[in-house]
């Protein structure tokens, strides 16, 4: 079982002046174990300074990041003197698909593979799974180039699944889509994950997209940034429609809680 606990995350970034500007006041939170937790809040409060530390590309000033899946406890911040058993296999998914555009679709996932040094007999059970799964099997062959944004989206969706990972984090990956096709995309992101069990943390700044693909969503306050509040999704993966009141009230209840801040910090 993958799992994830943010405890007391603190960070700061330095200003030119040589000051310091706190990010990340204090944040702690679990994330949904074989579900999506949505990390909500205003652009620029520190929820993709926080997704990078739990990828390991930056480092927490104060307090501990755990990862708990078999075999492996991971604490990667400060003066840890006992390494773990194994660190846990992380996917990511970034706002733009990051291609290697001259690189056939297939090819792309290949040196994903190459990269976590997957055994190449399961190279082609994972290429034809994962294409399929988000409906590129057929576009194996093309260049990203010539393929939609939504397309190399889900080739990037495709790369991060096609490991295996205990997490897959994602940031803001429909952010730049059109709406139809990042309307598409979520529905389509949150069938795959249910399906494969998939521990998922998400960045938006988003409500109805944390709403919708949200098992748990985690509300941050404007930086330096702090937890508002967590809310469990009341209604599983397939009872969410976009026009349900039931829906409906819970998208609400999150609006409120960023209304809130609004009104509060101005934000």
């Amino acid at each position: 079982m993958a799992y994830v606990r943010v405890d007391r995350a603190v960070k700061f970034f330095p200003r030119e002046d040589g000051s310091e500007m706190l990010v990340l006041d204090g944040v702690s939170f679990d994330a949904k174990e074989h579900g999506i937790t949505c990390l909500l809040g205003p652009s620029g409060c520190g929820k993709s300074t926080l997704l990078n530390a739990i990828a390991g590309l930056e480092k927490l000033d104060q307090g501990e990041i755990e990862f708990r899946v078999p075999g492996s406890t991971l604490h990667p911040t400060s003066h840890i003197p006992d390494l773990p058993a194994r660190s846990p296999k992380l996917g990511y998914v970034f706002q733009d698909p990051r291609l290697l555009n001259w690189k056939r679709v297939e090819d792309n996932l290949v040196f994903a593979f190459k990269g976590m040094k997957i055994p190449r007999e399961s190279w082609q059970g994972r290429l034809e799974k994962y294409l399929s799964l988000v409906g590129l099997l057929s576009f194996r062959k093309q260049y990203p180039l010539y393929l939609s944004g939504g397309m190399r989206q889900r080739v990037g969706l495709a790369r991060g699944l096609a490991i295996e990972p205990e997490i897959l984090l994602m940031d803001e990956p429909f952010s730049k889509l059109d709406q139809l096709t990042a309307r598409q995309l979520r529905q389509d992101t949150v069938d795959i994950c249910a399906r494969l069990g998939q521990t998922t943390m998400l960045v938006t700044h988003d409500v109805e997209e944390a709403a919708y693909m949200g098992d748990r969503v985690v509300i941050f306050s404007s930086r330096p940034a702090h937890i508002l509040e967590v809310v469990d999704n009341p209604l599983e993966a397939t009872e969410r429609d976009l026009d349900d009141l039931a829906f409906i009230r819970f998208k609400k209840r999150l609006l409120q809680t960023v209304l809130k801040l609004v009104d509060q910090e101005g934000v």
